[in-house]
């Protein structure tokens, strides 16, 4: 079957990762594409690999959402080594009793949906580390 990342900026190779595109002048990370850096103004980026663990330092318990998505789950902000990174906490129950501030958690892809052609999509989350 084939896979395709959801967002350009996650890998699927053996390990899968984020990829951010990095201030050539100060070093501010970014997903997607950008013209020009927020922080200082520079027009240059680099590829730069996001660590795959890090700390949640954010996060809220959704419990409406639009038709057809689960609910309740949980969407956070990881610091991953410095690169803020926004995704949803999984493989956990989604309650204050398993999900805490400073908690350590690890990338881990999650399957969108599959077309017709049986082409899978897949995005990532964060889940606890053990």
């Amino acid at each position: 079957m084939q896979r395709v990342p959801l967002v350009d900026y996650l890998v699927l190779d053996d390990e899968p990762h984020l990829v951010a595109a990095e201030c050539t002048g100060c070093g501010a990370r970014y997903f997607d594409r950008r013209s020009a850096c927020a922080s200082c103004g520079e027009l240059d980026f680099r590829s730069a690999d996001v660590p795959t663990e890090g700390e949640l330092t954010t996060f809220t318990i959704v419990q409406f959402a639009a038709e057809g998505v689960e609910v309740p789950f949980v969407a956070g902000v990881v610091d991953c080594g410095g690169t803020s990174v926004k995704g949803n906490v999984v493989n956990t129950p989604p309650d204050p009793e398993h999900v805490t501030l400073g908690m350590r958690v690890r990338l881990t892809t999650v399957p969108v949906g599959t077309d017709a052609a049986g082409t899978e999509a897949v995005g990532y989350g964060f889940e606890p580390v053990p």
